[in-house]
């Protein structure tokens, strides 16, 4: 049995022993202190950071809360919140109209506003649906490209560096490479579809094709990156679950599904966070693809909607509401995922 005596006199020999050959840590002076010696280092940055950063998202809120068309300086003497009332007014139609339930928000601007814009619930309807497929199939054609790249294939370092190389390129890239192969007389999907007597087919001119045509070609820039995470965590597994797996008797399937995938919730959770935010930040590739920030109401999402209202239509006050949804959106995605890290003690 510990004395506590003992433990009491340790403790208080503990907090006044000497570090430096000097005085007690407990007596060390403010500027011996590492944070203040360390502060010419982490200062700079962190006021850079603050100002062009988070002061920009704090000026831009305020900016959204006016009516500045772009011309002049913005009036903060009168702050409202008419441009959220626009962006989400009728909340039903507009609702069902994100699912192709319902027609054209059929209230539009309500009367008492003097803005001439239209709500957001189409640009949100397509970016909520480009993020949850694009992201699901993403994920499952990571996961098993990764679970075939595990089981030891010949020439593994050349395939990993096949499917991780679209990673590499721009949207700005991979936008006009794909522009490419959707051609309808000389792309290579029109090709191979007229192999079997399809085609051509304008899959950048349907509406009804043109978001999933950006989908697709995310994906594939993508998947290489899910995999790479997966594989990783598929490397971290101990041997010995698998070896317990196939001595219990349970197929190749069952023992990934039952036993190997739930132990990918970490590296799912990371993948889906970095995916989620570039389908949100993917203006680049529409307006690469497209020719312009006008894609269509079939292919319009919200960081598109933002930059026409703020540059085609002149009005920034619009465009900056449109931007702090679009903070929100990837502050709910993030936020989660940095609080769970720092739970786990990963931060």
């Amino acid at each position: 049995m510990r004395n506590p005596i003992a433990t009491l006199r340790n403790r208080w020999s503990d907090s006044d022993a000497r570090t430096d050959g000097g005085e007690p840590a407990s007596e060390r002076s403010f500027l011996d202190r590492d944070s203040v010696r360390s502060a010419p280092f982490w200062v700079p940055p962190f006021l850079l950071v603050g100002l062009f950063v988070y002061g920009a998202v704090v000026w831009n809120f305020f900016l959204s809360l006016t009516d500045f068309s772009g011309i002049g300086e913005p009036d903060y003497s009168d702050l409202d919140v008419e441009n959220y009332f626009v962006a989400f007014s009728d909340p039903v139609d507009g609702f069902l109209s994100m699912f192709g339930m319902g027609g054209e928000v059929s209230g539009g601007t309500p009367a008492w506003s003097d803005l001439t814009v239209d709500p957001v619930w189409n640009s949100l309807g397509n970016t909520l649906a480009l993020m949850i497929g694009f992201s699901a199939v993403c994920l499952a054609l990571g996961l098993l490209l990764a679970i075939l790249v595990d089981r030891g294939i010949r020439f593994e370092n050349t395939f990993r560096t096949i499917y991780l190389l679209p990673m590499s390129l721009s949207f700005v890239v991979t936008a006009k490479f794909w522009l490419y192969m959707y051609n309808p007389q000389t792309g290579l999907i029109n090709i191979a579809l007229g192999v079997f007597g399809i085609g051509p087919v304008q899959i950048v001119q349907n509406p009804d094709l043109k978001l999933g045509a950006v989908a697709f070609a995310l994906i594939w820039q993508f998947s290489g990156y899910a995999m790479i995470v997966y594989l990783a965590a598929l490397r971290g597994i101990p041997s010995s679950h698998f070896e317990a797996a196939r001595v219990d008797g349970a197929s190749t399937i069952k023992m990934y599904w039952r036993v190997i995938v739930p132990q990918l919730r970490t590296a799912t959770v990371s993948a889906l966070v970095v995916i989620t935010v570039f389908a949100l930040k993917a203006f680049d590739f529409l307006f690469s693809m497209y020719g312009g920030y006008q894609p269509g109401p079939s292919a319009d999402i919200l960081a598109t909607r933002m930059v026409r209202e703020a540059y085609a239509n002149q009005n920034w006050a619009y465009g900056s509401t449109i931007a702090v949804i679009l903070f929100v959106m990837a502050l709910c995605i993030v936020a989660p995922y940095i609080y769970s890290q720092y739970r786990r003690g990963e931060l």
